[in-house]
């Protein structure tokens, strides 16, 4: 839908005759749409979107859906700001030509707080109450729930099979858990370059977006332009209206939300690089995890615990005695396009369920960048399972979790269980 933008006065001869003439300029729908969790994803949402720089305000109105007649919606007004971040960024256009793209635009956020727990929601974007419907729900508050997790898909306009590929296999996560997820995490490289834009607005035309509340992590793909002279979390930060609770500088990029008791922390790869980044990032979680109590604590954050080839410590060997100290239930990754589950773990050995932290990566859902594994070598006690298809991988998996355990399955591409594995709740020690 498009919408009076302003006026532009053209000039036409008739009869010889200087004819100033009125012509209507079309503003664009909202665009660029996306739902993430509220600090608390049972009560509260935050929704992004973009619009017109010159255009009409716009406000998202929302209600239940059960609400047909649209009687009961409310109107909330975002904050607002003029967003530039990713005008005249080098990239291509779908047909694979090269230019740079020309955005600038209103980014909005809208703080929807107060919700039902467990109840599916509807919301319109504009001016006024007419604009598309959209959907997403909250997470039920008697702790059972599902949640789609999919990564490293690197949406692409000029490959669109990169994109398709993903959503399939979310329609195949979907046929298995025989209906709606409540949710989607994405555990990065959802863009192959963040700082394209016309990516993420491509991307998040898709019904998986218009349906669904994201929960994700910046990647490294994410995190850079097509020159990888201009890299930032701005890029992820302005197409996402993630909950403001991170530490400095990583506000609405790293942050924590509650999913009914299990306590979700997402973080930055891009942050952590140095020593200092590191210690930074792990005094703001252990900071999160002392202010919220929680049955279950979750981590996630883009790069791999595990080079999945052969064995060897990645992400692991950084965390593995903080995860042990703050007795972190699950943690998870993506990155390395190889699926990496190991058992329970704690002081570097395998320990009973219930004991430990279990490790999990995502492999590759691109149907192009997958790796092959070689000769398991290294952690091998650690590492339960691996799997990858080689260079032409698609996998992702399902979350499935109830007050007495998290289950989360692997499934290829057609549906098949891979691999499942069960995170039991903490023993007492």
């Amino acid at each position: 839908m498009k919408k009076l933008k302003s006026i532009l006065f053209k000039n036409l001869i008739a009869f010889g005759v200087a004819i100033t003439v009125a012509m209507p300029v079309l503003a664009d729908a909202p665009h660029t749409v996306i739902v993430n969790p509220g600090e608390d994803a049972t009560t509260s949402a935050r929704v992004n979107w973009h619009s017109d720089i010159g255009g009409p305000d716009t406000y998202c109105y929302l209600t239940t859906a059960g609400d047909t007649d649209w009687s009961e919606a409310r109107r909330i007004e975002p904050v607002r700001e003029e967003c530039t971040v990713y005008d005249n960024m080098y990239s291509k256009k779908p047909d694979g030509q090269d230019f740079y793209e020309s955005v600038r635009f209103i980014r909005n956020v809208a703080s929807l707080e107060n919700l039902q727990p467990g109840t599916r929601y509807m919301y319109r974007l504009g001016e006024n109450a007419d604009g598309e419907i959209r959907y997403f729900s909250t997470l039920p508050d008697d702790g059972t729930w599902t949640a789609a997790i999919i990564s490293d898909f690197h949406s692409y306009t000029p490959i669109p099979g990169r994109k398709r590929a993903a959503m399939s296999m979310l329609d195949k996560l979907k046929e298995v858990n025989g209906g709606d997820f409540d949710m989607i995490l994405h555990i990065g490289d959802i863009t192959a370059w963040g700082g394209s834009y016309s990516f993420w607005r491509d991307l998040y035309d898709e019904p998986y977006f218009r349906n669904y509340m994201w929960a994700g992590v910046n990647g490294n793909h994410d995190n850079m332009d097509r020159t990888s002279k201009f890299s930032g979390n701005h890029f992820f930060k302005n197409v996402n209206a993630n909950p403001l609770n991170g530490y400095d500088g990583q506000e609405g990029v790293c942050y924590y939300t509650k999913l009914g008791d299990l306590l979700l922390i997402a973080l930055n790869s891009e942050a952590m690089r140095s020593s200092e980044g590191l210690i930074a990032a792990q005094n703001w979680v252990e900071e999160v995890i002392a202010g919220n109590s929680s049955r279950r604590i979750a981590v996630m954050e883009h790069y791999q615990w595990f080079y999945g080839n052969q064995g060897a410590a990645s992400q692991f060997s950084r965390w593995n005695e903080f995860f042990d100290k703050h007795k972190v239930d699950l943690a998870l990754s993506a990155n390395n396009h190889i699926y990496v589950a190991t058992h329970p773990v704690r002081d570097g050995k395998v320990t009973a369920p219930g004991k430990g932290t279990v490790y999990i990566q995502t492999p590759s859902a691109d149907n192009e960048r997958g790796v092959a594994a070689g000769e398991l070598t290294d952690n091998t006690e650690l590492i339960k399972s691996r799997w990858t298809e080689g260079p032409m991988t698609v996998g992702a998996m399902l979350m499935k979790v109830t007050p007495d355990s998290i289950e989360i399955s692997l499934y290829n591409r057609n549906g098949d269980l891979i691999d499942s594995n069960v995170i039991m709740p903490r023993i007492s020690e």
